[in-house]
């Protein structure tokens, strides 16, 4: 299932990063590259991403795993472990 999110789903504003836009992007394990949490070109393939691993198109699951991200600490540095961090989170959070 392919998740196509658009700046308007988003609960929150990024602001963009326009001389890195072009940069590649979050598309998987492993990747070591530093996550830019205040850029919108790198949070939306993030999004996506962990909303396909989730299996979800819900837009209050993608609320949640803003705040997730908005909360996250800041020692999840790299694109893996925020993704990692946000997955497991967001798996926790759902099955209560």
């Amino acid at each position: 299932m392919d998740i196509v999110i658009k700046p308007s789903d988003l609960k929150y504003k990024y602001p963009k990063d326009i001389q890195n836009r072009e940069e590649p992007k979050f598309s998987g394990i492993p990747d070591p590259t530093p996550f830019n949490r205040d850029d919108l070109y790198d949070v939306i393939p993030m999004m996506e991403a962990v909303m396909k691993a989730l299996e979800s198109s819900d837009g209050r699951v993608l609320h949640l795993l803003e705040d997730i991200l908005n909360t996250m600490p800041f020692f999840f540095v790299t694109r893996e472990e925020v993704y990692a961090c946000l997955l497991e989170t967001a798996r926790d959070q759902l099955s209560r």
